[in-house]
């Protein structure tokens, strides 16, 4: 194997997996209508999301009505009690 790989050959390489990835992302869109949404959210999706303040997603880290993961600083929450907590503020 005496063929050294040029800057090109890795451009062009790129370009091809980029490629190949976005057909796999749209066939996978296409093939389904549901949409895949994470289990956790990090802080700022919840916040924008329920377009509320940082202070606010803390309020209900603390007071325990979401269950949350801390994750090397960040924190994550869990879309199921997100949306739990609008279902018991409807009853």
């Amino acid at each position: 194997m005496d063929e050294n790989i040029t800057k090109e050959d890795l451009r062009q390489f790129g370009l091809l997996l980029q490629d190949k990835m976005q057909q796999i992302f749209l066939q996978l869109n296409c093939s389904g209508n549901e949409t895949i949404e994470p289990q956790w959210l990090k802080s700022k999706a919840v916040r924008k999301l329920l377009d509320i303040s940082a202070g606010s997603v803390q309020n209900l880290r603390i007071s325990q009505k979401v269950r949350f993961r801390k994750v090397l600083g960040s924190y994550y929450y869990s879309r199921e009690d997100l949306l739990k907590l609008f279902d018991d503020e409807k009853k």
